[in-house]
């Protein structure tokens, strides 16, 4: 123990025999272990479905931040100090990013929050996070809500405005004039983009041919799917899950309905290909990055990622965690310090940080302007299309 904690705790002069002072002294010891380490490393918090439905999202969020928290501790930390990651897993669950969040900010007095990538459940936790004013940074969020929230709440991912409004143009250079929604009507993230497309998609001259609604957990969509085949659409919009999502686009194919299926970045995980099979087999979707996209920072992480987690190529969640980690970091440093106030100020004034998922600068709402890319499976595989400025 340190001299000048053995002097603030101001220990008595007991006449105990040698052994009791001892067995005293350790339990002193043990109880002032926690506030010396925390005084040693960097507490941040992550909130992260690790496990349910959405897990192969918070699965590859928490492996990209936990790679670029590696690769910080080994090249010596931030300001002198290393980081202890605090991952907590909502189980893709209502209610339990909340849960995680306070435990989080309360119990484990962490200096930022990272998380959480399905915007209903960073909507959770960013209003604990602005109550607190302790920084959080969401990988992967795209509905506009979540940084409305509050001046201490940021993403390194494009919103969906931008991405409506890409899959919208898309729709348009491929012809589809005529096109249905199939969106869920329990998801903030679904609802959002369903919205900004349709505004982007009438805009241009485009028509609806129909447009419904499913809950969050559905298995069965044929009643819908029914509904839309009589209307005709040219292409069926998207604007969901993985899980969802593929048995959509199984079912639609059951059903004789050979239009082209697209969507956003909730498509994004290799579930889509388990589960979907044949049927996905040609959908479309707008994401934030592509592993074989031909750069040499994509180069680099997919190999430092495939080199840590045993050859497996990461995906945009994946990418997305370790850009929201790296920024963070870079904040820190431009701040000089872990200040909750002055963290946010430096966050707040990121300009053209070279990430992974590109280059990013945050705007006034504190959301991150960069490119998009289109991925489309072939041959049973996510293929890089194009990129999509802002």
């Amino acid at each position: 123990m340190p001299p000048a904690l053995l002097t603030a705790m101001k220990l008595p002069r007991l006449p105990f025999p040698s052994l009791t002072f001892s067995l005293f002294l350790t339990t002193a010891l043990a109880a002032l272990a926690p506030a010396v380490r925390a005084q040693d490393t960097i507490k941040v918090g992550e909130v992260a479905s690790l496990t349910g439905k959405e897990a192969t999202f918070g699965q590859s969020s928490h492996k990209g931040t936990l790679l670029a928290i590696e690769e910080l501790n080994a090249a010596g930390g931030v300001l002198g100090k290393k980081f202890e990651l605090l991952t907590e897993d909502n189980q893709s669950k209502a209610g339990e990013s909340a849960t995680a969040a306070r435990k989080l900010l309360a119990r484990d007095k962490v200096v930022a929050l990272l998380g959480e990538v399905a915007s209903s459940r960073s909507l959770e936790m960013a209003p604990l996070a602005q109550a607190q004013k302790i920084p959080m940074v969401s990988p992967a969020s795209t509905n506009p809500k979540v940084t409305e929230t509050g001046n201490y709440v940021f993403r390194v991912c494009f919103i969906d405005p931008f991405q409506g409004t890409v899959m919208a143009k898309f729709a348009v250079q491929r012809g589809w004039k005529k096109v249905a929604i199939l969106s869920s009507s329990s998801s903030a993230y679904s609802v959002g983009l369903a919205k900004y497309f349709k505004e982007t998609h009438l805009a241009g001259g485009g028509t609806l041919s129909a447009e419904q609604k499913y809950a969050e957990g559905d298995k069965d969509f044929k009643a819908q799917l029914t509904a839309i085949k009589a209307a005709g659409a040219d292409a069926i919009f998207v604007p969901g899950y993985y899980t969802e999502c593929a048995l959509i686009a199984k079912q639609a194919r059951e059903l004789g309905m050979n239009q082209p299926l697209f969507g956003g970045d909730g498509w994004e995980s290799e579930s889509l290909l388990t589960i979907g099979g044949a049927a996905v087999e040609g959908v479309f979707f707008s994401t934030h990055y592509a592993p074989d996209n031909a750069t040499s920072a994509v180069a680099t992480f997919v190999k430092k990622f495939k080199a840590r987690w045993k050859d497996e190529t990461p995906d945009a969640m994946a990418a997305l965690g370790y850009d929201s980690a790296m920024v963070l970091a870079d904040a820190m440093k431009r701040a000089g310090t872990t200040d909750a106030a002055k963290l946010r100020n430096a966050l707040a004034a990121t300009k053209a940080f070279a990430g992974v998922t590109g280059q990013a600068t945050m705007d006034a709402d504190r959301n991150a302007i960069k490119a998009a890319a289109i991925i489309t499976v072939k041959n049973g595989k996510f293929t890089f299309m194009q990129e999509v400025a802002p």
